[in-house]
């Protein structure tokens, strides 16, 4: 039978029975339990605790009341059983209840073990989290120098996790399964995405409920998005370098619970409520069309490095849950995500928690896929990163995940950390490549034009072993430059970041048309609104899957901040305030979106071969030149080749496409057929009334796309 403690003067009777918990609780009692499901599991009878740690002595579960989380109420030695699982059933206990764990071990750092019973911790599997970290040293849990213990009892402030009721009424609710060929995504956060919306009601602005607002989901419908990709919902903690410098961790890539939404994200105020308001998020999302693709961060966790604060994997089995390498000094966590940690996703203990959370995202709470920071972290073993990993093949065979979304940031800080075309199925990758050729197309680079090819048609020599759908093709992500910013700023701007980052290596491979930053010149301004429409289109017309970042729809601008991660502000928020070209771009993103939909052979999944159709005799796929010509050997090797031109055959229609990235006009000759232009981008509004060509040459614009359609269209021997 587990051993019971009373705190704060409450009493047992002889039968182990608790009265005088709260008024509004019933007299509670202790049984062993069972081992599974880990986690805090309520039943008719009361809650279930379980547990995992291999290396702990003891392990302790602390009992808090929601209305008074600063107390601890009863404290409850847990059972160890099999499978190195602890665990307890206390009888009568409801949800809505706040617990935590102390684990008793040795505290010999140099070995890998970092016990420290002081310090309250985080169910790993908790649901939800009350409270928020202030950065003081007792409420982070923080254990001091590496070789120290932290003797402060962090018990009163420290994070608190809940125990939380799975019911919910889906009223019906199933994943769309939209097929990848089809599909739109957009990256968006949470709170900066309706935080200054005028339209959503004020109390619901940045929160979950916000998102789930009609004007919301309209708006993404209108603009052709099919998914939410969100910036990370799990529930995550504020560094304390930047809590102290009245900053937080904006994007929330510093997780400390990997089943629980962000609190602050919800506008209930009750852990249940918060959970349930996150599955209504996406019951109404569901019911719009829009898929919700997470974005999640396995590969570290908050508790940093060895100065770190202690709040759940670190005190409960640091050797088990991190990497760890061998110095002169001891072991030492691997630093693969300049994080200060890295989950051991190659052991069995990080494994499953990794895979027991998706399973829960997607079982209980609906989510349709993820998209994983840094993933090649998370795919390696302990000889480094396999397709055939543990982790990739658990997943693979996983009936549940198998069948979701599954997105890839491919690279780390690690050894070989770049592996972009290294995913295997059913990955799809974020594609660096595309973006990085693109950006240096459109700025005017040479020698990038056999490279846009490939990245137009899809990156073969990424993916050629698997399919163009494998490429997420990204233009900009949260990090980086946005769209507006490309054409605006060649220096970074990141000094209110509190960190000295002006750099001018233009590593973003953005253009300023000649002045550095906002201008009035109405040329330089027609100019940078043409680069954002001339990169919108390619995106859209290339094979793969489109990405949008928020607000790049919109002509977002961060002022030349290049890393906005610590920025929950204006300069982060988007900007709901109509503006001329603002409301022109986002009237050309919905009709490259309709394009894209209208014509399937944008939206292949297949390869080009450049084979005739044995029916039509036509290719499939058709370099030119501006001859008219199918591009030679020569032209294409060119140094500083501008022009490019593509004509793309299938299912009864044909397109055209031509690339100009000087700063001159050209003449293009035209493929035999009868065409009309679809869009030029050197018209300001981008889509142009449909009319015939009456020249066999296309003037074309100095940095410009143009789309044209065509019928009884000849092809090329």
């Amino acid at each position: 039978m587990p051993q019971i403690r009373v705190v704060a003067g409450l009493r047992a009777d002889d039968h182990g029975l608790f009265s005088g918990v709260t008024p509004d609780l019933p007299p509670l009692s202790v049984l062993p339990g069972r081992p599974f499901p880990l986690g805090a599991t309520p039943s008719s009878s009361g809650t279930n605790f379980a547990v995992w740690s291999r290396h702990a002595t003891a392990i302790e579960l602390c009992l808090y009341h929601p209305s008074a989380p600063e107390s601890e109420h009863v404290r409850v030695r847990l059972q160890r059983g099999e499978m190195d699982v602890w665990h307890v059933l206390v009888q009568g206990l409801p949800p809505g209840m706040l617990y935590g764990y102390r684990a008793r071990g040795p505290h010999l750092p140099a070995n890998g073990l970092r016990f420290n019973p002081n310090k309250l911790l985080l169910d790993p599997y908790a649901k939800a989290v009350v409270g928020l970290p202030d950065g003081r040293d007792d409420m982070l849990g923080r254990d001091g120098p590496d070789t120290g213990r932290g003797m402060i009892d962090n018990g009163p402030t420290a994070l608190k996790s809940a125990v939380i009721d799975d019911g919910f009424d889906w009223e019906g609710d199933e994943l769309p399964r939209l097929p990848w060929a089809d599909s739109v995504l957009y990256e968006l956060h949470v709170k900066g995405f309706t935080k200054l919306h005028p339209k959503v009601p004020k109390a619901l602005r940045g929160t979950y409920a916000g998102l789930a607002e009609p004007v919301v989901t309209d708006y993404l419908k209108s603009i052709g998005v099919t998914a939410v990709q969100l910036l990370p919902v799990h529930q995550h903690i504020d560094d304390g370098w930047l809590v102290n410098n009245g900053r937080t961790n904006y994007w929330g890539y510093n997780t400390a619970g990997f089943f629980a939404p962000h609190n602050t994200y919800a506008g209930a105020e009750t852990p249940q409520a918060q959970v349930n308001e996150f599955k209504t998020m996406v019951k109404t999302l569901h019911r719009a069309g829009l898929e919700v693709i997470l974005d999640v961060v396995y590969n570290h966790t908050a508790e940093g490095d060895e100065n770190g604060p202690t709040l759940m994997l670190r005190g409960l089995d640091n050797i088990s849950y991190y990497a760890h390498h061998s110095t002169e000094h001891g072991l030492y966590y691997l630093n693969y995500t300049g994080c200060g940690n890295t989950v051991a996703s190659f052991e069995g203990p990080a494994l499953k928690l990794i895979l027991d959370s998706l399973r829960y995202w997607v079982e209980v709470m609906h989510v349709d896929g993820f998209r994983f920071d840094l993933g090649v972290t998370v795919g390696r073993d302990r000889d480094g990163f396999r397709g055939d990993s543990l982790f990739f093949m658990a997943l693979r065979q996983d009936p549940v995940l198998a069948t979701v979304k599954l997105i890839a940031e491919p690279w780390d800080l690690g050894p070989d950390g770049y592996r972009v075309g290294g995913f295997p199925d059913p990955w799809r990758e974020l594609n660096g490549k595309f973006r990085d050729t693109v950006r240096r197309f459109w700025r005017g680079d040479g020698n990038v034009v056999p490279e846009f090819a490939k990245r137009l048609c899809g990156s073969d020599d990424l993916y050629g072993w698997k399919s163009p759908l494998a490429t997420v093709n990204m233009l900009t992500s949260h990090d980086g430059f946005t769209l507006r910013d490309l054409a605006t700023y060649t220096t970074k701007h990141n000094e209110a970041n509190g960190e000295n980052n002006r750099d001018g290596d233009n590593d973003n491979h953005s253009i300023n048309y000649g002045v550095e930053g906002e201008t009035r010149d109405a040329k330089i301004n027609n100019l940078r609104e043409r680069h954002r429409r001339n990169m919108m289109a390619t995106m859209f017309l290339a094979q793969g899957i489109p990405f949008i970042t928020s607000g790049d729809e919109r002509a977002r601008t961060q002022q030349g901040n290049n890393n906005a991660y610590c920025q929950d502000n204006e300069l982060s928020w988007i900007d709901w305030t109509p503006n001329d070209p603002g409301e022109r771009f986002i009237a050309f993103v919905r009709q490259l979106a309709a394009l894209r939909r209208a014509h399937p052979a944008l939206r292949r999944s297949a390869f080009f071969d450049g084979q005739k159709d044995p029916i039509t005799g036509q290719r499939d796929m058709t370099w030119i030149s501006e001859t008219g010509q199918v591009m030679s050997r020569h032209e294409w090797y060119q140094h500083r080749r501008t022009l490019l031109g593509a004509m793309i055959c299938g299912h009864g229609s044909a397109l055209l496409l031509l690339f100009n990235n000087d700063s001159h006009p050209s003449d293009f000759i035209m493929p035999a057929g009868n065409w009309q232009t679809v869009f030029d981008t050197t018209s300001r509004d981008g889509f142009v009334n449909a009319l015939p060509l009456a020249s066999a040459k296309y003037r074309l614009g100095a940095h410009s796309v143009v789309c044209l359609s065509g019928t009884e269209v000849q092809g090329y021997d």
